[in-house]
């Protein structure tokens, strides 16, 4: 135990200490399940405080459930001294699903009489090219009748072959309503006269699409480094130039980078103190059968970290790769590992800074940047994401999503709806919105922030500005939390800034880290949709908050089956002053899913990112000191 580190995830052993004491306290026993065990990470002031010497805290937080019930509990035990420090009751919240529940649903339901019926009726007898794919419920859209239940619904889908697309040929007008705690079909919802299967092409494994030729013409592409890799990591600890920070995973965010910090000529200064997705709302804009239901939080009721898959050298990663593996619990509280879980590396990123001298000389920099990412497979779709720290003091977020889109038959003669695109023969893909929300603490030089909006405008012609070109910006504090909602602006370019007052540059100004946004979306939803009081986080793209420790999920600590939101809007409502404190700016960015013929059947990465950048924060161009490409004189 004394080996490891406050921040390290939860061990395998830690995993099973904290299950054998609570079994042997009686909090837990056959008929319980897990919806997680995972670290619980020391308060902040404890972990700012605490040294390397010092005594390692431990503990593990758990949320499980009994299936005879559905009641929900939480636990906290201390590994140190191996016993629970709390044990409490939560009335009135459904856990996240796990992905073993997942798979429990479409075996039982596959030996199900009416199930077996109704696809039969469908012309389908051989199960095993059937998936079927269970989703949870928002409590605004559930049979009244079942809202104090575990509930799902699944879709029911078809492979053409044993190795076919399961994504691919949808079965129209069907969905199961299960009870996932006893795996009861609780109701067939059918549609009558559903549109019959549409004869589409949506293979994408080059051995099932007919007549596909692969290219030629795709030469190798080799990426070495003769020395080794520039970064060292040590355990979860990785330094890389100027830069420190600890790599971290659990079941629900999947990747937390913590403790981010930049040696300036020696210095170490903080810039964030933990950083990670909090949250992924998924809802789908079309309000026929098939898909009025289909909003995922694929973070808070299901988790990325349980969706993590192992990343391949030369397939997901190319370069000198070091890997770290994840380990998890499943639902009987059983760890298990995710080989390869992150992968860490550089990457050549192009020009970093240059000038020709009109005397001839010329001095050209090449840029690096360090890369810690991960993937996660939800269902259908695959999301790729990149945490990037640059030579120059920036940080970049970086999403791609990939996959295959969900489709829907259009029956003979019938239009092609509105809400969609058609993508195959009578086949149409409804649009979508993935939303993303980062939450980002940032600690610039210190815990006392101030976060300020900046906007870019065009004064007016006046003596001042006879020729009407002059520029300028104008700042607004963000000084409470009821004035932390804020939009993007494209017309003013807006952008934000975490300033730190009491620290100056050489120049006597602030310093400061900009959040520069990107892929800004808006939701385009009735304010009073089931969807949005759920999440109406994303009614913004930005919110400030101040830190408290528990205060991590913006849609709730318990999104599944929601109704309204228990996250951000409980949090602002106190509306704590913002001015000189500890801030988190909840970042909410994604795509907007107008889908393309070209997304099927397997879609290009589409690639969003946002961006960190420092503002002030150096007292120069902090790349000054990257020496010139070894061995190429001319690039000096």
């Amino acid at each position: 135990m004394t080996d490891l580190h406050p921040l390290d995830p939860l061990s395998a052993a830690e995993i099973s200490r904290t299950v054998e004491l609570l079994r042997a306290a009686g909090a837990v026993g056959d008929t319980y399940r897990f919806a997680s065990i995972t670290l619980a990470e020391p308060p902040k002031q404890q972990m700012l405080a605490w040294r390397v010497g010092d005594p390692v805290p431990r503990r593990s937080s758990s949320v499980f459930w009994d299936r005879r019930d559905n009641l929900t509990r939480e636990a906290v035990v201390d590994l140190v001294i191996g016993e629970i420090d709390s044990l409490v009751e939560v009335p009135g919240v459904t856990p996240n699903f796990t992905i073993d529940e997942w798979h429990d649903c479409e075996d039982a339901m596959k030996l199900e009489p009416r199930v077996i019926a109704a696809l039969a009726e469908r012309g389908i007898s051989d199960l095993s090219l059937v998936v079927i794919d269970v989703w949870t419920y928002g409590k605004a859209l559930m049979p009244p009748q079942w809202t104090d239940r575990r509930l799902g619904w699944a879709d029911v889908w078809l492979r053409s072959s044993r190795y076919g697309n399961p994504y691919a040929n949808p079965v129209s007008g069907i969905k199961l309503i299960v009870d996932m705690n006893t795996m009861e079909l609780l109701d067939l919802d059918l549609v009558d006269n559903p549109p019959p299967p549409a004869p589409v092409m949506g293979e994408y494994e080059p051995d099932l699409v007919p007549d596909q030729v692969l290219r030629d013409d795709v030469k190798a592409l080799h990426i070495t480094q003769p020395d080794g890799p520039g970064f060292v990591l040590d355990g979860n600890e990785l330094h890389w130039q100027n830069w420190s920070l600890r790599v971290g995973f659990n079941h629900r965010e999947g990747l937390v980078l913590h403790q981010i910090a930049y040696a300036d000529r020696g210095v170490s200064r903080q810039i964030a103190h933990r950083i990670s997705l909090a949250e992924m709302i998924v809802p789908y804009r079309d309000s026929s059968f098939d898909h009025y239901r289909r909003t995922a939080y694929d973070i808070g009721e299901w988790g990325l970290g349980y969706m993590t898959t192992s990343l391949q050298l030369g397939c997901d990663c190319l370069g000198e790769i070091r890997y770290l593996d994840a380990t998890l619990a499943n639902s009987a509280g059983v760890p298990y590992d995710i080989p390869q879980a992150i992968c860490i590396h550089e990457e050549d990123n192009a020009v970093l800074w240059k000038h020709v001298d009109n005397n001839g000389r010329v001095e050209v920099r090449r840029m690096r940047r360090l890369v810690v990412s991960m993937h996660a497979t939800v269902a259908n779709y695959e999301y790729l994401i990149y945490w990037r720290l640059y030579t120059d003091g920036n940080i970049e977020c970086e999403i791609r999503a990939t996959g295959i889109m969900v489709t829907t038959p259009i029956a003979p003669g019938d239009p092609v709806p509105a809400t969609g695109t058609l993508v195959d023969q009578r086949t149409y893909a409804p649009f979508h919105q993935h939303f993303l929300v980062a939450r980002l603490d940032l600690d610039v030089d210190g815990q006392s922030n101030t976060v300020v909006e900046v906007d870019s405008y065009a004064p007016e012609t006046s003596p001042e500005n006879p020729y009407g070109l002059e520029l300028r910006t104008r700042s607004t504090v963000i000084a409470s939390e009821s004035a932390s909602g804020r939009d993007y602006d494209f017309g003013t370019q807006r952008s934000w800034k975490v300033t730190n007052p009491h620290r100056t540059n050489a120049i006597g100004t602030p310093v400061a880290y900009k959040l520069v946004p990107g892929a800004a979306i808006p939701p385009l939803m009735a304010p009073g949709a089931p969807q949005f009081l759920r999440a109406p986080v994303i009614g913004h793209t930005l919110w400030v908050t101040r830190q408290h420790d528990d205060e991590k999920w913006p849609c709730g600590d318990y999104p599944t089956q929601s109704e309204t939101d228990d996250g951000l809007t409980r949090w602002i409502s106190d509306d704590e002053p913002l001015v000189d404190s500890d801030v988190v700016l909840w970042y909410v960015f994604g795509i907007h899913h107008i889908t393309r013929t070209e997304d099927w059947p397997v879609m290009p990465a589409d690639t969003v990112s946002f961006w960190l950048k420092p503002f002030g924060f150096f007292d120069r161009n902090p790349a000054l000191d990257v020496p010139p490409t070894p061995g190429m004189s001319h690039c000096h």
